[in-house]
């Protein structure tokens, strides 16, 4: 990735960290952006000087317009572009889920990609060849669950929409997604910590969960090989979804 530059929300901590540090490691010069200045400072000061962050919120177009062009304007391009920022507000079954939860989970998990890889194809990849986006969906996107409904639809929502897109934007442009079971991560804290992590990684076939830095190593793969990929979404989940009883996913 030597000489490419990335923008990746939600970077400051979890999976978008871990992706951020594999990009770097890889060569490329990131741009992590998330809400809360004191966190994306603390992460860029681990990620080293290829690293550097602006603050804003996926919800907010205007936030990805100024973004964008902050990466553009520090290291000459935006060739990637990973939504990896998320939300969920919502615990329990989808028919009890209060709309303002569903409209707060659309802004961010649904609306936020699809404003963002617009602003990032207006500003430099529509004119520019070997650009990609990447897209953190989910493994809920491929099964139902009784406490993350909401979530799990709205992945599902983003897995076609990166079909979508990947159809529009080629040649120039590949859009993949990554789908992750559960990520050792502080936003997935409450399935794996203490016994029930426990439980989780005894239940799935690699015996372990996921590590940030799983999801960073498939995400270099997409974003600096799979030079023919295209539409597809690669599923990290340890093999949680040919097993049974494997708890909910991140």
């Amino acid at each position: 990735m030597d000489g490419k530059a990335a923008v990746i929300t939600g970077g400051s901590k979890g999976i978008g960290k871990g992706i951020a540090q594999a990009f770097v490691d890889a060569g490329a010069n990131v741009l992590i952006t998330a809400r809360k200045p004191d966190v994306l400072e603390a992460a860029v000061a681990e990620l080293g000087p290829n690293a550097s962050w602006t603050a804003g919120h996926t919800g907010k177009p205007e936030d990805g317009e100024r973004v964008i062009a902050e990466c553009i304007e520090r290291y000459g391009s935006c060739d990637v572009l990973v939504n990896n920022a998320a939300t969920n507000p919502w615990a329990g079954p989808l028919i009890d889920a209060p709309l303002g939860m569903w409209d707060k989970t659309v802004e961010v998990n649904l609306r936020g990609p699809l404003a963002w890889s617009q602003i990032a194809w207006q500003q430099w990849m529509k004119d520019h060849d070997g650009c990609s986006i990447i897209n953190i969906a989910s493994v809920g996107g491929y099964k139902t669950s009784s406490n993350l409904g909401l979530y799990g639809v709205l992945k599902a929502a983003l897995i076609h929409m990166t079909q979508q897109l990947a159809s529009e934007l080629a040649p120039n442009v590949r859009v993949n997604a990554l789908a992750p079971a559960v990520i050792r991560t502080d936003f997935a804290r409450i399935l794996w910590e203490g016994e029930a992590g426990v439980k989780a990684a005894a239940s799935y076939p690699m015996k372990r969960l996921g590590e940030p830095s799983d999801i960073g190593e498939a995400a270099v793969y997409l974003a600096a090989g799979a030079s023919w990929m295209t539409g597809q979404t690669l599923v990290l989940d340890g093999g949680a979804l040919i097993a049974t009883g494997v708890p909910d996913e991140e």
